[in-house]
């Protein structure tokens, strides 16, 4: 779900807007970097309206994929450091399971790892060809991990419909999803339920902006007037039509 926002750089910090949810996330980004997992960025404190972090360094992308982050090494080593990441934060969920954290999306059971919610092409950093480090963490909650990587799977393969969002083919997109899945070292069994994942996330996804767009938030109520729920929608036939096809060839 890419998200528009007023940020501003000044002084190699970022200034972002500050929601309900901040002083979760800055807990969460100052244990990793205390357990030295430096691919996040740095908490340097809040004011009145917004957060303050270290800037993030490294190339940035968006869609449509080309360029280094359309590459076999960029998908493979985006798998490997999200699989560091939610390692990380495994100690995190033990060591605050009693606290009461706030997050902008709901916690899913089992609570495995903190998932970042948006792992997506445009919130990560490349050095060259290679994925160095990982922002925007506001959807971060805890959830199971294959809740987190359907939802990267389904950004990186991609499994878009849209011209502007996609690449390649089924065969292409199936490929690149069995490769980030060797790369993160999903087990057979989650493959399996991959894209029945993907399915619920995205539906989950088009309920969660219907609900704030019903609550009047202007932000969301605007993204079903642009159709973007009809994209995800899309999407998700696709994903039925596929799926036996799709989960053959991450299982092979």
């Amino acid at each position: 779900m890419k998200k528009t926002k007023s940020i501003s750089i000044q002084n190699n910090k970022v200034y972002r807007p500050k929601g309900f949810w901040t002083p979760t996330i800055h807990r969460l980004l100052t244990y990793l970097q205390n357990k030295q997992f430096y691919a996040v960025p740095k908490v340097f404190g809040i004011t009145d309206d917004c957060e303050i972090l270290s800037y993030i360094e490294g190339d940035i992308y968006n869609y449509p994929l080309t360029g280094a982050i359309a590459s076999t090494e960029a998908l493979c080593s985006a798998a490997v450091l999200l699989r560091q990441y939610h390692n990380a934060t495994v100690s995190f969920l033990k060591e605050n399971q009693f606290e009461d954290l706030k997050w902008f999306l709901p916690t899913r059971e089992p609570q495995e790892v903190i998932c970042h919610g948006d792992f997506a092409p445009y919130n990560v950093s490349l050095n060259e060809n290679t994925v160095v480090g990982i922002f925007d963490f506001d959807t971060a909650h805890p959830a199971p991990r294959i809740w987190d990587i359907a939802y990267a799977i389904y950004c990186w393969a991609p499994f878009k419909t849209d011209p502007y969002d996609m690449l390649g083919n089924l065969n292409t997109q199936s490929i690149r999803a069995k490769k980030f899945c060797d790369s993160y070292g999903l087990p057979q069994d989650s493959r399996r339920q991959l894209v029945d994942m993907i399915i619920i996330r995205l539906q989950e996804l088009v309920n969660f902006m219907q609900e704030r767009a019903n609550e009047g938030d202007e932000k969301f109520q605007k993204n079903l007037q642009d159709g973007h729920h009809l994209a995800y929608q899309k999407d998700i036939t696709y994903l039925e039509f596929n799926k036996e096809y799709i989960v053959n060839s991450l299982i092979q």
